[in-house]
């Protein structure tokens, strides 16, 4: 698969089967991560593979958070969120989070650490695609919690910027319509 195919047929992929994932091709996929771009070398990045019961243990901290931001802990309502919380990590049999920890030297911008991270995310996820397995970029806003920062043994400036869900997809994703690149391109002579 060359670059251009893999770009235009990567989608996330929600749904994966309980089959492990052979470690040789998780390495792969990180190492791929660390192939982006990033100003002055300061590979910012950071990777934790969690998959068994180190699943279970994220989703302990989901929890913790989830109760924390809970009114009533035993309304029905409650429980669902608790539980969903709970069994998000284990829809998949691999989760790499990636984490971004900024290099404090001279020079160095904020921003273009967290955008070198993300690009390594990128690359990961491509790289996910071309091996035949299924992966999606999870965020939202449990993944910078620092609850989440603190599970990673993660710096004050550290954070989480992605949970990288992985394995073998379950489901085939629907293809979508993308807006024409021309329509989004300004020329400047």
């Amino acid at each position: 698969m060359n670059i251009h195919e893999a770009i235009r047929t990567r989608r996330s992929v929600p749904l994966m089967e309980d089959k492990t994932v052979p470690t040789e091709l998780i390495e792969q996929i990180i190492e791929s991560g660390t192939y982006a771009p990033n100003h002055f070398r300061t590979e910012p990045w950071r990777f934790f593979v969690l998959s068994g019961e180190g699943r279970t243990k994220l989703g302990d901290v989901f929890v913790e958070i989830a109760k924390s931001e809970l009114e009533d802990l035993e309304s029905e309502a409650s429980q669902k969120v608790i539980e969903r919380n709970q069994n998000n990590p284990l829809r998949s049999p691999v989760i790499i989070a990636v984490g971004v920890e900024p290099s404090d030297r001279n020079r160095v911008i904020l921003k273009e650490e967290f955008a070198a991270v993300n690009a390594g995310v990128q690359n990961m996820l491509l790289t996910a695609h071309a091996l035949g397995l299924g992966a999606i970029w999870r965020t939202g806003s449990i993944c910078y919690n620092p609850k989440v920062t603190e599970f990673f043994g993660l710096s004050e400036q550290g954070e989480v910027v992605a949970f990288v869900y992985l394995g073998y997809p379950d489901v085939e994703p629907a293809s979508r319509k993308r807006t024409d690149a021309k329509e989004l391109t300004t020329w400047i002579s």
